[in-house]
């Protein structure tokens, strides 16, 4: 049976096996603890309502945080974990209630569950913009690296996901580079699916990272740094191919003499090719760039006439490997050429068979999305 009372300052409906778990967590016992824990975890699992129920559970969840029980510290990081998920207002609680501490101590364990689960915890609360500053300066990000260097399978992706959080306050990525992140974060990029999103927030980190030049000469002196870029931006998803072009493009740009042919040896044309025509917005114009950049001569605004992408693959081409590749380029471009008249096609028989679906006619059609 359900009562009336306050929690966090609003007036709710209790569930009774809310107010008989919080009574639990309060007690002196250990096991009670344990066990009230354990249920605080099974119900906000995937209820969002109770997970606003149990926000007076975490000030008693985060002081088992501070026990020397491991059992206690991992059945209240993993009840604290699905409290904050998907619910600002506890992560910033948790935080709040003194939780940062002892989750730090844990990224250091030699418990591999204590480190993992410490690490997916700093994953969500580092979510919350409010806590994004306050886990900054708690010295996490070195820590996050060291995992991302050596911890399990999941807590690498899941320090990947808390880096990259923390990448959006700038100041974070001198401190990311200070650590040397590149070599782990490549390893990673080598290991995973490159069209998962594991794949899709390490080129993103990159791409931010290579804005310094430390992080350009650590790529570049990573065997095979430079090639597993240019793999996710042939077989990545389109954000992840996105954020490889435009790794690339941030290196071309800071120094064309140094890194066009580390860039070129690694068979980045096909890819960029394929991104003029299939690309997002972004990756065609950033590929279109990029591509005028890695040929023999700098782009000049006064050969524009003359700078069509046939010309400049025909350049590239033909300086690696012979005029004989020209043929082959022009071949290539042809295919991507075909491929979007064969899209706008598609789109525009869809077009005009929902049109007449609709009964109005083609002329009626909307050319753009009206504004709202």
């Amino acid at each position: 049976m359900a009562s009336v009372g306050q929690i966090s300052g609003e007036c709710v409906r209790i569930p009774a096996i809310v107010r008989e778990t919080i009574q639990l967590i309060l007690s002196d016992e250990r096991e009670s603890k344990i066990k009230a824990a354990r249920e605080i975890r099974r119900l906000t699992k995937t209820s969002s309502k109770h997970r606003r129920h149990f926000s007076d559970a975490i000030e008693p969840l985060v002081s088992m945080l501070r026990s020397d029980d491991i059992d206690c510290n991992e059945t209240s990081i993993l009840a604290l974990l699905n409290l904050a998920v998907k619910d600002e207002r506890n992560k910033i609680k948790i935080l709040d209630a003194g939780a940062l501490e002892p989750l730090i101590s844990f990224l250091q364990s030699h418990s591999s569950n204590l480190r993992e689960y410490a690490t997916a915890a700093l994953l969500t609360l580092s979510a919350s913009g409010i806590n994004k500053p306050t886990i900054s300066a708690s010295g996490a990000i070195p820590l996050l690296v060291d995992v991302l260097r050596d911890g399990s399978s999941q807590a690498k992706v899941d320090a990947l996901m808390a880096l990259y959080n923390l990448s959006t306050l700038p100041d974070n990525l001198h401190i990311i580079l200070s650590v040397q992140a590149i070599p782990p974060l490549i390893n990673l990029l080598k290991s995973c699916k490159k069209s998962s999103k594991t794949a899709e927030k390490c080129s993103a980190l990159l791409e931010s990272l290579l804005g310094f030049d430390e992080a350009r000469t650590a790529l570049t002196a990573e065997e095979g740094g430079v090639l597993t870029v240019v793999e996710v931006l042939e077989d990545g998803s389109l954000q992840s191919r996105e954020h490889a072009v435009g790794a690339l493009l941030t290196m071309c740009e800071s120094d064309r003499c140094r890194y066009r042919e580390a860039i070129l040896k690694e068979g980045v044309i096909p890819g960029l090719l394929e991104l003029t025509v299939q690309g997002t917005p972004k990756s065609q114009s950033k590929a279109h760039t990029l591509l005028r950049l890695l040929r023999d001569s700098p782009y000049r605004k006064s050969d524009f006439e003359a700078d069509t992408l046939e010309n400049i693959v025909c350049n590239i081409v033909s300086q690696i490997d012979g005029e004989h590749r020209c043929g082959k380029a022009k071949k290539m471009l042809a295919e991507m050429v075909q491929v979007s008249m064969e899209q706008s096609l598609r789109h525009l028989q869809q077009r005009a068979f929902v049109c007449t679906q609709t009964e109005l006619p083609l002329a009626n059609c909307p050319s753009e999305v009206p504004s709202k």
